[in-house]
């Protein structure tokens, strides 16, 4: 596959709507070391920019004011993902901490590993894939 020269995109965010910013700051942090780099209240809402020091990729958390009742996800949501460099350590930390991470799990493609990765869901329901850095990954 080529990858295409004809545009300097880079990706900045992925956004997810939550419920309950505090609870959301808290999941993030202590799963995955994100911390806020930029809060911006609104009259109606507030955007939280979470980051940590392995890239400059962010996650957007939407707070919307009014909001009592949780997102539905509906069936057009799939997850997020993240990599790390030791997935049993990083599965055991997660465990630890009462965050409830899945089995690891592996895929394979053409006979080959694709991936080993387990995944966690955050308060929201969004689910996160946690993937060990190897292969398309490293």
């Amino acid at each position: 596959m080529t990858i295409s020269k004809t545009s300097s995109a880079k990706l900045a965010h992925a956004m997810i709507r939550v419920l309950d910013e505090e609870r959301s700051l808290t999941f993030y942090e202590k799963a995955f070391g994100l911390l806020p780099v930029e809060r911006l209240a609104f009259d109606d809402f507030t955007l939280i920019y979470l980051r940590n020091e392995a890239t400059a990729f962010e996650l957007e958390l939407t707070v919307n004011h009014d909001r009592t009742e949780p997102y539905a996800l509906g069936d057009g949501y799939g997850h997020l993902a993240v990599t790390v460099a030791h997935l049993e350590n990083e599965r055991a930390r997660q465990e630890a901490a009462d965050l409830a991470p899945g089995p690891i799990r592996s895929l394979m493609h053409n006979g080959k590993l694709l991936a080993r990765f387990f995944f966690i869901q955050d308060p929201d329901g969004y689910k996160i894939e946690v993937i060990e850095r190897a292969g398309r990954f490293a």
